[in-house]
């Protein structure tokens, strides 16, 4: 029976968002202009008030535009609640307890002052009352986390002074928007917004979360642990999206936002060995499913209201970002001084983002705002978010103007110093660690075994769950920036495969692997390893030195030919690499040679 498929059909939809993130959103990486920035130019397209408004003159658009705007709604819904996720995996409680004065200072003074004096300027503006008036300023004074971060990251800024502070001001953020929404959600509920009414629903709320977080204490963990123990990868991503979508379900049922219980969730899975795992499993879905709430924003802005007033709107986003970072500014230079790359960071945090958005849609929907001023917002948030790139840009500029030195370089170089991590904490990894330990190397290791995880845990040494097969994985971990990455795993075809992963992606990496013979260390050499260590002829040496040692051989002589044999037979395993032969490895660097 064959299935017949209209044009106008959920089919267009998926093609629409799987061509936005299989072939739109490369080009835009390719121009460095952020996937947010794309996926809410494609709404903006594809929408209703894009080529949707044509599909009647030319109805092959269907095909090519988004037909039913409910449904991208839906599943949009979907991706802000593992966005938000996502921030409360980055809210750990020990990354508030050691940032609590730029978070708790810094972070809150910025929301405040934004919020204030946007909300009473805007109130003043367009008449409107004072809880609308600060609900909008509030909501604009959020910044893209989603834009921001990975500028931040990829230009190494976030151990300088400003990028510190801008992380922090983003947290700080991200935890502001649970009281905003939880407000908005009691507004929702009742309209009236009496105190008598709200306040059994405000209770219901505090309960919900509280139940959450002791949950989250008590059950959390041996939740996780008893799906790490299967060694699936697909029980381990089903019980991440369970404790996702739990969560969320339990804030919903108590009449509160489903973003509320995804945060929360997000924060207890951080203070677990198993949250760098996490994030690799949800990132696919994160990145598709936030895609998809990108869209249906971008469907939501008019277009031909941009087209009617572009100086209104282009005025606006621009007065947004000047104020905004007037204020941020002025607030990073009193709480940590002048640094190269405070203007910058200033800028960064200028225009909305995607949590603003999201706050602008609950306020809309709450009837605090005016329908027309929360689509006016919206729309002047989504302008003032495709500039950020070139803000980037033009903080740059000013930075050089001001500043000698490249922006953000505020801190010395050895604050800069990257760790060893470890793959594979059974008797090899754990020795690795141990002499690490005597020489004062940091180091992170990584193990799929939880009941390992857990007893090295409690002894207060770095081990985490995760799989780092998946090149994803190492990435999250910053391997990039790694002195080493240690492979000490018995399984041989999955040492293969990270070696080839890794050096695909960090051809300057250190990668020192271990082998089960001579010619598994080929392989690996051929591979691209910095160094391969073969169990036999590393057995084999160490019987000799014995030997040689008790039959009355001088240590010295004895420990000078092992390490010359070992050179020899290195060589000779090198030799067996195709490829490689006996010329020396250009970019390749000990362990023991690495700058501190």
């Amino acid at each position: 029976m064959a299935l017949a498929m209209s044009p106008t059909s959920t089919l267009s939809d998926a093609l629409v968002v799987l061509g936005a993130a299989g072939l739109v959103l490369p080009a835009f990486a390719s121009l460095r202009i952020s996937p947010v920035v794309g996926f809410i130019l494609v709404g903006m397209l594809a929408g209703p008030h894009g080529l949707g408004a044509m599909t009647d003159l030319y109805p092959w658009l269907n095909w090519i535009t988004i037909s039913n705007p409910e449904t991208i709604v839906q599943f949009g819904e979907i991706g802000i609640v593992l966005l938000m996720f996502a921030v409360g995996l980055e809210l750990s409680i020990e990354r508030l307890r050691v940032m609590r004065r730029l978070v708790f200072g810094l972070g809150v003074l910025q929301v405040t002052a934004t919020t204030v004096t946007v909300g009473f300027a805007l109130s003043f503006a367009f008449d409107l009352t004072p809880i609308a008036g600060l609900t909008l300023g509030a909501a604009l004074a959020l910044s893209s986390t989603a834009i921001v971060l990975p500028i931040l990251a990829r230009e190494r800024a976030l151990a300088a002074g400003p990028g510190r502070a801008a992380f922090a001001i983003l947290l700080m953020q991200d935890l502001a928007l649970i009281p905003f929404l939880f407000a908005l959600s009691v507004r929702t509920n009742e309209a009236e917004f009496t105190f008598a009414d709200a306040l059994p629903l405000a209770v219901k709320g505090v309960a919900a979360i509280l139940l959450l977080v002791v949950a989250g204490r008590f059950l959390l963990r041996p939740a996780l642990k008893r799906a790490a123990r299967t060694r699936s990868p697909e029980m381990f991503m089903a019980a991440t999206l369970i404790i996702v979508m739990g969560a969320s379900a339990i804030t919903a049922s108590a009449g509160l936002s489903l973003v509320i219980g995804a945060m929360i969730a997000g924060v207890m899975v951080a203070d677990t060995e198993y949250r760098k795992q996490v994030e690799v499993t949800v990132e696919p879905f994160q990145g598709l499913l936030l895609g998809v709430f990108l869209i249906s924003i971008g469907m939501r802005l008019d277009l031909e209201r941009l087209v009617a007033e572009p100086l209104f709107f282009l005025l606006a986003a621009l007065a947004l970002v000047v104020a905004k970072t007037v204020i941020t500014a002025g607030l990073m230079r009193w709480f940590i001084g002048t640094h190269a790359g405070l203007t910058r960071a200033a800028l960064l945090l200028g225009p909305g983002g995607e949590m603003s958005l999201l706050m602008l849609t609950a306020a809309t929907a709450a009837s605090v705002l005016p329908n027309a001023i929360g689509d006016a917002a919206q729309l002047v948030t989504a302008l003032a978010m495709t500039a950020i790139p070139l803000l980037s840009r033009l903080g740059q500029i000013v930075e050089r103007r001001l500043h000698s030195r490249r922006p953000f370089e505020a801190l010395p170089k050895a604050a800069d110093k990257g760790r060893v991590i470890i793959v594979g904490f059974g008797r090899v990894g754990q020795l690795v660690a141990d002499m690490l330990e005597v020489h004062k190397v940091d180091y992170i290791a990584v193990d799929r075994d939880p009941d390992t995880i857990e007893a090295h845990q409690s002894a207060g040494r770095a081990v985490i769950f995760g799989d780092a097969t998946r090149v994803e994985l190492l990435q999250h971990l910053d391997a990039g920036h790694a002195r080493a990455l240690v492979i000490t795993t018995d399984q041989h075809r999955a040492a293969e495969h990270m070696v080839a992963a890794a050096r695909s992606i960090w051809p300057d990496l250190q990668i020192i692997a271990r082998a089960q013979d001579a010619a598994h260390a080929a392989r690996l050499y051929e591979l691209g390893v910095s160094d391969a260590v073969p169990e036999t002829v590393e057995a084999s040496l160490q019987l000799s030195e014995a030997v040689l040692v008790d039959l009355g051989v001088p240590m010295g002589p004895v420990i000078a030919s092992i390490h010359e044999k070992r050179a020899d037979l290195r060589a000779v395993i090198q030799h067996l690499a195709p490829g490689l032969g006996s010329e020396p490895r250009l970019g390749r660097r000990r362990l023991r040679d690495a700058k501190p």
